[in-house]
């Protein structure tokens, strides 16, 4: 009865399996594989269109040089109006373009010994040599394993190839090359640009020739012609070059790639772009399993064949990666039940995938556009792709033996023998005081200086910035100076001046009446020495005291000097939105600076000394050692209390969502021993927001109800419900996505109880308070930051010492 069901679902759906050779093509019957097993692939591509998960599909599965299942399912198109579709149905390949174009080209170019896998990246673009990214090797891109992000911001209105490349060359590795692997499209479409330099030819010429005109590869191309169209499987309603796809004078993508990045570089990328059909792709299968070569026609050497399908991640990465292909990987659901180690594969994002196995030389082509015709998240065929891959292993009667299939890879072999990419040993992080120590106070000498400080300035051997600099040869310390929370950082309220008992000197407050220096107070000095640790949130009062300084010295001639320090949450992740040009206050000095910032207090002395062309004669200390992807804890410094309740560095990463609440009627746990690791409320039920929170699966935390009573601040002595916040994986948290989170449930979950007003000037978007408060989904509140955390990305890039 279900068979006649979905053979019915079949009928409806104008997908009928015997429909005629543009649906099924005849088949030969292949020795060793089981025909009726391969039948179900009809059963479960049925029940996938009848849930809604695609419009329709082509699978193809073969064994060597012999098709042994084809058919087309379905239907191409819904919108404007249905169409079946056919064998010969164009698919957006999207990231397959990666592994049927950049990767050969790239492996064509290493077999001339035009380019070798650990040449590095900057040889064949010169203008990539920034930040940190001078050792990326060809190989780190191919692998995933660079530390460049997923992809370039979507949020600013940028278009052309060119500025694609510029925007590349201007990112910030998130993690040493070869130290993590993230999944990244900058990487396929810097392959591509260095294939275009080096070839000379612009890079879909380069393939074409090379690669798909030998093969007979027909329709493999960018940019297919408008001839095409009516074959052509199209994908979502989207405006021109936005993403997500919502917004005025959208248009059905049919020709046109789905990927936004590669839309906006023109159609021609080396991560997406391609289009294709099965039987192109076939001929492409074929090719990998005779060793680069189909036939007569020989396009890559056996080897070079075997390098890319080998595994080539280093040692401990879970993510054992060929080049450019998948092995086992996050990715590699696609490969299905069944198919051994040794298999490898890819996937496209539009719904479309390969895996083949060269021990029993079995192959699966599957495509899609199951993104058709709205991108709605139900339409996900990740688990029909492995339910295919499945069914075409279980399909396979007369696999090789035991013995035979271990001699492929295992992933023990693997970690066994494959050669570990070395990693130096991290050397202690030397503080700006530290360096300025061990290079004799140069920097100093003959200058009458004051100095901006409090209890966080200390060398890591634990003396204190103060005496270091009162005790220089031919340096006169004169005058000291001390931000919010005093000079000894005990203090939550207004910080008077005072006399520092063992120099003598008078200790002036940059936090009370006077939070600017006076004329009085800068009298006499060559210098102002600024030496704080700062914790890498906009709302954190020491990056405004240090302005003002600048601000006031630079009329005056005095130069300041910034001992600088570690941001102890990172130097890479940006998040959150910028801050109003009308929110500016004393916890919100620059407009357009996000929540979390990522800057050094040296880097942000140098944005803003030029961002507000402030004009003072600034030199910064560097760190030593120091990289912008390592933590607090990863630098060997002491962590000293930056303020009385910032006691640990798990406060710190939860800190930019946490404290951009704390103005409301809450608690953030001040007064007691867990500041901003929880909160809470009388009026909240710690069990409902417990709930509501976890429900929502953010990445790198969870919530598990409490009750606390605080003996300071908030609630003073008062019975709260709340919640205590566990971080999983600090590296995927987002903590102002966090507090959003929060906020917004708190907001359904108690109306009329949580004062959300009252974070305005912490949170710094009018904006953004106004769309918690009308209930919109925090995910789209956080999403609709990227434009703003993009031009901060440019806007610190040139300011950026590490």
């Amino acid at each position: 009865m279900r068979r006649n069901l979905l053979a019915c679902a079949f009928v409806m759906l104008g997908c009928g399996v015997i429909a005629g050779q543009d649906r099924v093509a005849p088949v030969t019957p292949q020795p060793g594989m089981d025909a009726r097993r391969l039948s179900e692939i009809d059963t479960v591509v049925a029940e996938a269109i009848a849930a809604k998960k695609t419009p329709g599909a082509v699978v193809v599965v073969g064994r060597g040089d012999l098709i042994a299942w084809r058919k087309a399912y379905g239907q191409r198109a819904i919108e404007p109006k249905p169409e079946a579709m056919t064998l010969d149905t164009i698919f957006d390949l999207a990231s397959l373009t990666k592994v049927v174009a950049t990767t050969p080209a790239v492996m064509m170019l290493v077999e001339q010994g035009k380019i070798r896998l650990v040449d590095r990246v900057v040889q064949f673009i010169p203008e990539f040599d920034k930040y940190g990214k001078r050792d990326i090797t060809v190989r780190d891109l191919l692998t995933h394993m660079s530390g460049l992000r997923p992809d370039l911001d979507m949020g600013s209105p940028w278009t052309g190839h060119d500025e694609a490349i510029r925007l590349a060359t201007e990112e910030t590795p998130t993690a040493p090359p070869g130290r993590r692997f993230v999944y990244s499209d900058i990487n396929f479409f810097l392959l591509a640009e260095i294939v275009a330099r080096v070839s000379k030819q612009p890079f879909e010429t380069f393939v074409r020739e090379h690669l798909y005109l030998p093969l007979g590869m027909k329709e493999t191309m960018f940019k297919p012609p408008a001839s095409l169209t009516p074959r052509i499987a199209p994908t979502e309603l989207c405006t021109p070059f936005g993403y997500p796809c919502d917004g005025p004078n959208r248009s059905m993508l049919r020709g046109v790639v789905h990927d936004p990045t590669a839309r906006r570089m023109g159609g021609v990328a080396g991560h997406a772009g391609l289009f294709s059909t099965a039987a192109d792709l076939s001929i492409y299968v074929r090719m990998l399993l005779g060793g680069g070569a189909v036939g007569e026609k020989r396009v890559l050497a056996p080897l070079t064949v075997a390098r890319m399908t080998s595994p080539a991640t280093p040692v401990g990465e879970a993510n054992v990666r060929g080049l450019g292909w998948d092995l086992d990987s996050s990715y590699s659901a696609n490969r299905g039940e069944f198919m051994p180690f040794g298999s490898f594969g890819h996937t496209g994002f539009t719904g479309t995938s390969i895996w083949v196995d060269p021990t029993t030389r079995l192959w699966v082509v599957f495509l899609s556009n199951r993104v058709h015709p709205d991108g709605d998240p139900i339409h996900d065929v990740t688990p029909l792709r492995a339910r295919v891959a499945t069914i075409a292993a279980a399909a396979l009667v007369d696999a090789p033996s035991a013995a035979t299939r271990d001699a492929g890879w295992s992933r023990q072999r693997f970690d066994a023998q494959m050669a570990a990419v070395p990693v130096p040993p991290a050397q202690p992080v030397q503080s700006g005081i530290d360096a300025l120590r061990a290079d004799g106070f140069a920097a100093l000498k003959g200058l009458r200086i004051g100095l901006l400080t409090n209890h966080t300035g200390r060398a890591r051997d634990g003396a204190a910035t103060i005496d270091l600099l009162a005790s220089a040869a031919d340096v006169k310390l004169v005058r000291l100076f001390s931000p919010e929370h005093g000079i000894r950082g005990i203090l939550d309220a207004s910080v008077p001046s005072e006399t520092d008992a063992k120099t003598g000197l008078t200790i002036y407050s940059l936090y009370g009446q006077t939070q600017r220096p006076t004329a009085a107070m800068l009298d006499g000095l060559d210098a102002v020495v600024v030496d704080l640790q700062d914790i890498g949130v906009r709302f954190y009062t020491y990056m405004t005291a240090l302005a003002y300084v600048m601000e006031e010295a630079a009329p005056r001639k005095i130069k300041v000097i910034v001992l600088d320090r570690p941001n102890p949450i990172g130097g890479v992740q940006i998040e959150g939105p910028a801050l109003d040009p009308a929110a500016t206050s004393y916890v919100g000095y620059l407009p357009a600076m996000p929540i979390r910032h990522s800057l050094t207090l040296g880097e942000i002395a140098q944005l803003f000394n030029g961002e507000k062309k402030i004009g003072v004669d600034l030199t910064v200390i560097k760190l030593r050692n120091w990289r912008r992807d390592a933590w607090f804890d990863e630098t060997s410094q002491p962590w000293i209390n930056p303020s009385p309740n910032m006691r640990t560095l798990y406060a710190a990463t939860l800190y930019p969502g946490i404290g951009a609440l704390e103005y409301a009627n809450l608690s953030v746990g001040r007064g007691t021993d867990t500041p901003f690791e929880h909160l809470g409320a009388p009026w909240i039920d710690g069990a409902r927001l417990a709930d509501a929170l976890n429900a929502r699966n953010l990445p790198g935390v969870r919530f598990y109800p409490e009750r606390f009573t605080p003996a300071a601040s908030k609630f003073i002595n008062e019975d709260c419900g709340g919640v205590f916040i566990v971080i999983t994986d600090r590296n995927a948290l987002r903590p102002v996505r966090v507090g959003v989170e929060i906020a917004s449930a708190l907001v359904k979950l108690f109306p009329g109880k949580f004062e959300i007003e009252a974070n305005a000037r912490l949170f710094g978007s009018a904006e953004g308070i106004a769309r918690i408060k009308a209930g919109e989904d925090p995910a789209t509140i956080a999403a609709s930051w990227s434009g703003a955390e993009a031009r901060w990305r440019l806007m610190r890039a040139k300011y950026l010492l590490y």
